[in-house]
């Protein structure tokens, strides 16, 4: 036995070392490691693949030609991931095959059995997923938003398809589920048009609708009754809202009317991989109705027949990045390219959705006014005038009519009080004479935060023993007064009432129908069980006096917006604005008629030639960069420059909004406008100008945002 055991070592020990050293070969070597395949053989058939590359310069916005490998002809698919070498030179040609470069992702567009490129083609590196995620209709939408926004391809790309997540793609999504019945119309009754939009839904009709809808809590399931009849005909649905809250409302709404499974939720909450897998579950078809956020506009929903946008003057519509589309925008083009059914929906309405029913290319929808009185809460105001006579108001601020609305209000229920900014104390003025306070080293405004002493908001510097430059008082008012401040304030008035608040920093999506006050910043307004009882809308000139052109439009959808929350004048509902009753938007809130406020805007917009009746792109950037590129720039021959005019310098160290200038430096904007029907050639021309200026890498960097949302 030792013999036989001697010999079995002596020879299976040298075979067992080279099995180890072959195992450590392997293990050094990285797996993930792209191949140049230099050698390879090619696909036999269609042996070009077309990729669309993740490089968002747009003098790169283009088609490249790739070869593509024997041995990925089976996956390398048009809509896949690829891995593609990008940037090698033409001196890096081997055996007649471009190799170098720098790897990056892209996805592949086309098969092709020959090349427009004549040199020689680069391998693809790698197929990354055989999961198809780009299909032939969302590429074309993509390609439409960038030409609208003077954007690149691969931009738009990056936003309309999500991250890709292996064990989301290892998942099967479910099969499809048959079509619902045609639900009953519910409170689409209310509407004079309701029952008959529903009906053209359902029989497979495209109809296109700017619905004005009537306040109350029934919005979102009127939402969900038409995404149901819109699959009750076979085709899909598509519903895009301003933040997941909205989301939420209409998700519960969606499952109450259709049941579980026949719609997804796309929102940033769910996490990148739970979000994957219902995109992936849309993409395959095996859900046809999506409702989501900004994000979800492009959401590949097969047979879109309904395509839904609600509050589209809400600024969460407007994407951050590049190219910085809007929501309603993408789903216009979306309808038109699909010839599907549209219906942006609010309980306000913008200058945009005014202009859709102008041209004709939707029809108003809209509840009679005896409708309108009913679902409506009363509506007071309280101008400078009374604020004047009020001994309230001098010396607590809020009018004496606030206070009694939110006596009689908590006897029923809760009430909102909306105040346009957080914080204690914001901004300070004069007492006196309202001039505001200023700083005297940087001008900048001076701030109590926290109560404590006074600094300025731009350079930090205190201030003790500021005085007013006009009449030389040392007392201070407050000019707009924070959340915290109102809440504080409210409280000690009320001390036997909870007081909650809600705001940026802590949002509030519900809350209880017992008295309580419930101080919200516009847009963080909670929804109250059974609806408030009534509503102060608190320094109402603060919004009406921004310094931008929307500014009454935004000021009257953000009053609306509260005052829909609130319960109907037969139940009781007051809303109380303190704002000079004599301006339009007051007065449109007054009368509930945010529509015909729209229509005058419109009409002015047009005696004015501003948007959205014309077209209009802003070119910011250092004055001499903003100079150059508009002399190179070949603008069509009806554009009209107006500026430049230098933008605010952003204090270093200081908060940042997105689109802000860098620190420090000193900008310029400059708007370039064009009449309806030269929108087209105005972005083209700017993109143009900018890919040459890219092309040729000198030139300081300019920035281009066509259809800016706030052109001052």
């Amino acid at each position: 036995m030792s013999s036989e055991k001697e010999h079995d070592e002596t020879t299976d020990g040298p075979e067992q070392l080279a099995l180890i050293r072959e195992t450590v070969r392997k293990a050094n070597v990285p797996r993930a490691k792209p191949r140049t395949w230099r050698g390879a053989a090619l696909a036999k058939e269609l042996p070009v693949a077309r990729v669309v590359v993740n490089k968002g310069s747009l003098h790169l916005d283009q088609f490249f030609d790739y070869a593509v490998p024997e041995e990925l002809d089976g996956v390398a698919r048009p809509g896949v991931r690829v891995r593609v070498r990008f940037g090698a030179g033409a001196h890096q040609v081997r055996n007649g095959r471009r190799e170098g470069g720098r790897l990056i992702d892209g996805f592949l567009v086309e098969r092709r059995a020959t090349s427009d490129y004549s040199g020689p083609l680069a391998a693809l590196a790698d197929v990354v997923s055989p999961e198809p995620v780009l299909g032939p209709e969302l590429l074309g939408l993509a390609r439409a938003v960038a030409d609208r926004y003077a954007g690149s391809l691969a931009d738009v790309l990056q936003l309309a398809v999500p991250p890709r997540s292996a064990r989301a793609e290892g998942r099967t999504s479910p099969e499809p589920m048959p079509p619902p019945k045609p639900p009953e119309p519910g409170t689409w009754q209310r509407y004079e048009q309701g029952p008959a939009f529903l009906n053209s839904l359902a029989r497979g009709g495209a109809p296109r609708a700017v619905w004005n809808a009537l306040p109350g809590p029934h919005w979102a399931e009127e939402i969900a009754r038409a995404v149901a009849a819109t699959l009750a005909s076979g085709r899909g649905a598509l519903v895009v809202v301003p933040d997941g809250r909205a989301a939420g409302r209409v998700d519960a709404a969606l499952t109450e009317v259709l049941g579980e499974g026949r719609h997804a939720l796309l929102t940033a909450e769910a996490g990148p991989e739970k979000r994957y897998a219902r995109w992936l579950a849309v993409r395959r078809g095996s859900v046809r109705a999506v409702v989501g956020t900004r994000a979800a506009m492009f959401a590949p929903v097969r047979d879109l027949g309904l395509a839904v946008i609600w509050d589209d003057g809400d600024g969460s519509h407007s994407e951050p990045h590049a190219p910085q589309p809007h929501a309603r925008e993408v789903l216009l083009l979306r309808a038109a390219h699909d010839r599907c059914a549209f219906l942006l929906g609010s309980t306000s309405c913008t200058v945009e959705a005014a202009q859709l029913v102008e041209s004709g290319w939707a029809k108003a929808l809209g509840a009679g006014r005896e409708q309108v009185r009913r679902a409506a809460p009363l509506i007071r105001t309280v101008g400078d005038g009374e604020l004047a006579r009020d001994e309230a108001a001098r010396a607590a601020r809020l009018p004496s009519l606030a206070w009694q609305a939110v006596r009689e209000g908590l006897k029923t229920g809760p009430v909102l009080v909306q105040v346009p900014r957080r914080g204690y104390v914001p901004r300070l003025a004069c007492e006196r004479c309202r001039t505001p306070a200023r700083c005297r080293h940087c001008a900048g405004p001076l701030e109590a935060p926290e109560q404590q002493e006074l600094r300025c908001g731009w350079c930090g510097r205190g201030a003790p023993d500021w005085h007013c430059v006009a009449c030389g008082s040392n007392r201070l008012r407050a000019q707009i007064v924070g959340a915290r401040r109102t809440a504080e304030e409210l409280g000690r008035a009320f001390p036997a009432v909870p007081v909650r608040t809600s705001g940026r920093d802590h949002i509030l999506d519900t809350v209880p129908g017992r008295p309580a006050l419930v101080v919200s910043t516009p847009g963080a307004e909670p929804v109250a069980e059974g609806g408030y009882a009534a509503a102060l809308l608190l320094d109402g000139w603060a919004m009406l006096g921004r310094p931008d052109l929307r500014a009454g439009e935004e000021a009257l959808r953000r009053w609306i917006d509260a005052a829909s929350l609130v319960r109907g004048q037969p139940e009781g509902g007051t809303v109380v604005v303190v704002a000079e009753p004599t301006l339009r938007p007051v007065q449109a809130l007054v009368r509930w008629d945010p529509v015909g406020h729209a229509q005058r805007e419109l009409a002015e917009r047009a005696e004015l030639g501003f948007p959205p009746v014309s077209r209009m792109a802003a070119v910011s950037g250092p004055p001499a960069a903003v100079e150059g590129f508009l002399a190179a720039a070949g603008l069509p021959g009806d554009a009209e420059v107006l500026g430049p005019v230098p933008l605010p310098v952003v204090r270093p160290g200081g908060p940042r909004r997105p689109g802000d200038t860098p620190p420090g430096e000193q900008w310029e904007r400059a708007l370039v406008r064009v009449p309806p029907g030269s929108g087209a050639a105005l972005a083209a021309a700017l993109k143009q100008a900018r890919a040459a200026g890219l092309a040729r890498g000198g030139g300081e960097p300019v920035r281009i945002r066509v259809d800016p949302p706030d052109i001052g």
